[in-house]
């Protein structure tokens, strides 16, 4: 038995506090609480922050899947806007970010569910926090309603497929299902899977990135354009957060003319940005581009849009490329876009707009801009993982 007080939250959310010379990092904990550890875990609270609230989730104690639903909006928000704060000044960086945006909405539109065989029942859920022990669960009340029942729906699987992970995205005319396993699905499970997208309403299903049964191509709305999902296709993680992302970017480029989507997916920024310009998207995925220009053969009334595949990582756009466009967009993977950013900086490119979920990574690439003569603006926080750790940036920068 342990019994210390939590000095502060980490970055990733954990608490930190010390017993005796050792460093101790607990989650679910609030700054100044008094906690009781038995063998390495939370006993209980022995002395409750007064930020402390009832969880909605009743398998919150255990789950890994959130982390905050134990404590008070305010606070809460005030923290994730404060990730962004103390990650530009660690880049000598002092700007003013805006308030935390709640972009939660209705919920998270797509989940990914672990499957594994339980005294001898296949159930699914997530893992327990810092552990690889699973945590059944019957529902979650952080998705969409469309998925109140994703854990039945991958479970379901497990007898045909074994241990499995079940990735299930809400698209516009029903589910997307696409499963990684280790063991192939014989040609008898065929006719199970489609009992199983009857019953759930599944338009597609893939296996270790195949398509094994469809009924029709899943489709998705994104601003005027209707499109068809690739497999394993990007998507924000919430329909109310890509609307705030958009409505940011297209106030940050109202009078742009040629605007540069990197890494544009599917085209989440561009189809709603190519109403106030010309726009041309480049990415890695050769499917999302694929399904980004079939879409646009069917959309009316915005100006020209043109897209390519290409790896910004290893072939990032030079400073000619780039020159040739008055504003860009990029929204890079976790990691950032380090060597893009080092050649924007080094561009003529009037605008920029950086859009970020790692606050580290934001952070380095802003510095970049900021050091090749870019002037930071506003800068917004947007709370779309909400009771994470994760927060989405919008950045914008204008040539001084």
């Amino acid at each position: 038995m342990t019994i210390f007080k939590i000095d502060r939250l980490g970055s990733k959310g954990d608490g930190i506090g010390r017993s005796g010379e050792a460093m101790m990092f607990v989650n679910k904990v609030i700054a100044g609480e008094v906690i009781e550890l038995v063998h390495g875990k939370l006993k209980r609270i022995v002395e409750a922050s007064p930020e402390r609230q009832s969880a909605f989730c009743q398998y919150y104690d255990t789950c890994g899947g959130c982390k905050f639903q134990h404590w008070q909006h305010e606070p809460y928000a005030e923290w994730k806007r404060n990730l962004v704060v103390e990650a530009l000044r660690s880049q000598g960086i002092d700007s003013e970010v805006s308030p935390l945006v709640d972009a939660h909405g209705a919920g998270r539109r797509r989940v990914s569910l672990h499957v594994r065989q339980i005294e001898g029942a296949w159930v699914a859920g997530f893992m327990e926090a810092k552990s690889h022990d699973l945590v059944a669960i019957d529902m979650c009340p952080v998705l969409v309603p469309q998925l109140a029942h994703a854990p039945a729906l991958a479970a379901s699987f497990g007898p045909s497929l074994g241990n499995c992970d079940v990735m299930i995205t809400v698209a516009d005319n029903g589910l997307d299902v696409a499963i990684k396993a280790e063991r192939q699905a014989a040609n008898k499970h065929i006719a199970q899977f489609r009992v199983i997208m009857e019953n759930y309403k599944i338009m597609r299903l893939a296996l270790n990135d195949e398509v094994v049964a469809q009924l029709t191509t899943p489709t998705i709305a994104i601003g005027p354009a209707h499109l068809q999902l690739p497999v394993n296709s990007f998507l924000q993680a919430t329909a109310a957060g890509e609307d705030e992302l958009v409505r940011l970017a297209k106030t940050h480029l109202s009078r742009a003319k040629k605007i540069l989507d990197l890494f544009c997916g599917v085209g989440p920024f561009t189809f709603r940005l190519a109403e106030i310009g010309k726009v041309h998207g480049i990415d890695l995925d050769k499917n999302a581009v694929a399904s980004l220009l079939q879409a646009t053969r069917f959309v009316q009334g915005l100006k020209p849009i043109t897209a390519v595949a290409r790896d910004l990582f290893d072939n990032p756009l030079v400073p000619e490329e780039l020159n040739e466009y008055d504003s860009v967009i990029f929204d890079p993977p976790r990691a950032g876009a380090e060597t893009q950013a080092k050649n924007l900086a080094k561009s003529k490119v009037k605008r920029i707009v950086s859009v970020a979920c790692d606050v580290q990574s934001f952070a380095r690439d802003a510095a970049i801009l900021v050091k090749g003569g870019y002037k930071l603006g506003q800068v917004t926080p947007v709370d779309q993982f909400k009771y994470s750790a994760h927060v989405e940036i919008v950045g914008s920068f204008t040539r001084r």
